[in-house]
């Protein structure tokens, strides 16, 4: 079996929401400019697959024209896909959403997908950017659960107050000392 490497990359406002109380993702516009992309193409560039939720699939669908071609996608969805770019796909579970990728994947979704693959123990990397808002209510990016000893490898700051993170999972017992890693 080929090997993957899921790395959940999201943005998230500073009190943790990653999305308005109705899904709504509007208040990241204001950071989406054509001279600062935060990196993403080069991240993009980087990525061999991705793996959506359904709403999240819908919502990308939603913004006109595929936005990833020529990379492989599962979509983790119980309802049939119609009108689906030759990339997508759909898949049953987290795990069936594997079958047949290789490389880095970007795990794209919202709270509920991430949780499934947490619990399975299916990401390697959390890559987060903070944005400079506080939402009050919404999607949280993470819901209570089992906790997941991580790494730093990267910490970024860009002059308009976004910072972005990046850990690895860690085999190491929380609260165990770590050498701090990377960047």
């Amino acid at each position: 079996m080929a090997m993957v490497e899921v790395v959940y990359s999201v943005a998230a406002s500073l009190d943790g929401y990653i999305a308005t109380p109705d899904g709504k993702v509007d208040w990241l516009t204001p950071f989406q400019r054509p001279d600062q992309d935060y990196g993403h193409t080069a991240f993009l560039s980087g990525i061999d697959g991705l793996i959506m939720g359904r709403r999240t699939y819908d919502q990308v669908r939603g913004f006109g024209d595929w936005a990833y071609p020529g990379k492989p996608c599962r979509v983790v969805t119980t309802r049939a896909l119609s009108d689906t770019p030759p990339e997508v796909s759909p898949a049953a579970s987290p795990a069936e959403s594997l079958a047949g990728l290789s490389g880095r994947v970007w795990l794209v979704g919202g709270t509920e997908l991430a949780e499934a693959f947490r619990a399975g123990g299916l990401i390697d990397e959390y890559a987060v950017t903070l944005i400079p808002v506080v939402l009050g209510d919404g999607v949280p990016l993470f819901r209570p659960g089992r906790g997941v000893p991580l790494r730093l490898l990267e910490c970024r700051h860009y002059p308009d107050g976004v910072v972005q993170v990046r850990y690895a999972v860690s085999c190491a017992e929380p609260g165990a000392a770590a050498d701090g890693g990377g960047m």
